[in-house]
């Protein structure tokens, strides 16, 4: 057998696969559920919630079948403080975050890399469809989009450093969906038809708002429905939970649609507007993170994704002064540009870096 490497088995297919892909390369694998949010069962629907006992259970499966060393790691705590605390303190001043990124940053190529040191592992690999290489003549790791366009995980990746990409694995990232369900088909494993996670792993009954509110143990006061002349339109029951370019659940009818365009926490309004009032033409990054290219110091032109599902805009990329943050101006104006969503950039399929949106 080769060196090691942890796989962490979230109970899905892809992770599945992609233990037994390395498996078959002759790695010596561990696969590791991490248990990040209790220990309930998965919602009975579908879709499916992850990290839940069901999953485990059928992580531990396929590792029996592959006759590998299967474990659970408890990082309950750590998931807590990095991804729920945060996702909630973002709500609370009116940001729309992604736990998504911060997982992978925090748990996932954090405290699974930390697990690997303990367990004398050279690598950890995950199931996500993204693709990264080493390239002497840059003497970096370069990240790029995965294979198949349509489940390309890159975007919330974009926080990895060249530590973190030097020890990580993407076995998947060569292969379309079909084809890791057909890998797991012939392997005869128990998440070969599993669905794919929907929804905020740790919102258990997919109410948002109601999951925020408890969480901050206090209520959230109604306000006001503005326009962005500052007519009033309407009451908004509290402002958490809502993002920008939000149309759905505004309780106002005024003949023409209209979308949230700003979230005014300290007057407590929630300003709406027509979908041109969504379009803005720049953006401000911070906490950037150069993934693929040495920082630069004059602007990059590339294609700036500004959430996971957008198709990403031509901009151009103006480092500022202390290099931690970026002027992101885009050739034709953009909708629904959120403070706290990641802009992440790209030449072609290669992953440059990103940062995440300022208010």
């Amino acid at each position: 057998m080769g060196r090691r490497v942890l796989v962490a088995m979230s109970g899905g297919v892809d992770s599945s696969v992609a233990a037994a892909l390395l498996h078959d390369q002759g790695y010596a694998v561990v696969g590791v559920t991490l248990q990040l949010w209790g220990k309930d069962v998965c919602v009975s629907s579908g879709t499916r919630l992850c990290c839940s006992v069901r999953d485990a259970m059928d992580a531990k499966q396929v590792a029996r079948r592959l006759g590998i060393q299967h474990e659970t790691l408890e990082l309950v705590e750590q998931f807590r403080e990095h991804v729920i605390d945060y996702f909630v303190a973002s709500y609370a001043q009116g940001l729309t975050p992604n736990p998504c990124i911060a997982c992978n940053d925090h748990i996932k190529f954090g405290e699974l890399l930390q697990h690997a040191d303990d367990l004398d592992a050279e690598w950890i690999a995950t199931g996500h469809y993204a693709r990264s290489a080493y390239e002497p003549a840059r003497r970096r790791y370069m990240l790029q989009r995965a294979c198949d366009a349509s489940k390309d995980q890159s975007y919330v990746l974009f926080g990895l450093t060249q530590a973190q990409l030097a020890r990580a694995r993407f076995p998947i990232g060569g292969l379309t969906k079909p084809q890791v369900r057909q890998i797991a088909h012939e392997l005869g494993f128990v998440t070969a038809d599993k669905p794919d996670s929907q929804d905020i792993c740790f919102v258990r009954d997919r109410n948002k708002n109601g999951f925020l509110r408890r969480e901050l143990g206090a209520a959230d006061d109604p306000g006001p429905i503005v326009d962005t002349e500052g007519r009033v339109l309407g009451t908004h029951q509290g402002l958490l939970g809502y993002t920008i370019g939000q149309r759905e659940g505004l309780g106002i009818a005024v003949g023409r649609p209209l979308y949230v365009v700003a979230i005014d926490r300290p007057s407590n309004r929630l300003v709406v507007g027509t979908k041109q009032e969504l379009l803005e033409d720049h953006c401000r990054v911070s906490r950037l993170n150069w993934v693929s290219i040495d920082p630069p110091t004059e602007p990059v032109r590339a294609t700036v994704k500004i959430r996971a599902r957008h198709e990403g805009a031509p901009a151009r990329i103006t480092p500022l002064a202390d290099g931690g943050e970026a002027a992101v101006e885009f050739e034709e104006p953009q909708s629904a540009v959120t403070p706290g969503q990641a802009a992440v950039f790209y030449d072609g399929d290669t992953l440059l870096g990103g940062g995440w949106i300022s208010p």
